[in-house]
């Protein structure tokens, strides 16, 4: 796909599933652990209480959210079909 965000999320939901290290900086200072992976979020939207899901659950979710992307990158051309 043209767009970096599903890449990113990906990148993200990779690293939530397997790489306890990013998992911890995550919680610890999520602003510099998501920008060392490419992903920019205001400080005023972090929650103050976080909680994070089991890497099994992100694992599983990572792959329904693939799926859904490629199923959306696939009706691309039938939208530019203009028969929508």
């Amino acid at each position: 796909m043209a767009s970096q965000f599903p890449q990113n999320i990906d990148n993200l939901m990779a690293k939530l599933s397997s790489d306890d290290g990013f998992r911890a900086h995550l919680m610890a200072d999520p602003v510099n652990a998501l920008s060392a992976i490419g992903i920019s979020i205001d400080p005023s939207q972090i929650p103050a209480i976080r909680n994070l899901p089991s890497k099994q659950a992100v694992a599983m979710d990572r792959v329904a959210v693939k799926q859904k992307l490629d199923n959306a990158a696939g009706a691309i051309p039938f939208f530019l079909s203009g028969r929508a």
